[in-house]
């Protein structure tokens, strides 16, 4: 089920929905059917290992690991 991104023309909501084939995704504000589908942003090529790494630098800054394997993890 892939990702996409939708825009309401009822209300103006933006929000993303895994959309399986042949399913039609309803607004979830308005619960209206008239969307439009938008382009994604795709992570720049060579720049997603960077962002990783940020990611990681800031969840170790905040304490938790969740994003890191078992074998990432501090001892302890």
């Amino acid at each position: 089920m892939p990702l996409y991104s939708y825009r309401c023309q009822s209300c103006g909501q933006g929000f993303e929905t895994l959309v399986r084939s042949g399913e039609t995704p309803a607004c979830p504000s308005c619960g209206g059917a008239d969307l439009t589908r938008q382009l994604s942003n795709v992570a720049p090529e060579g720049k997603s290992g960077a962002i990783l790494q940020s990611a990681r630098r800031q969840a170790s800054r905040e304490g938790h690991f969740s994003n890191y394997s078992r074998s990432e993890r501090p001892k302890g």
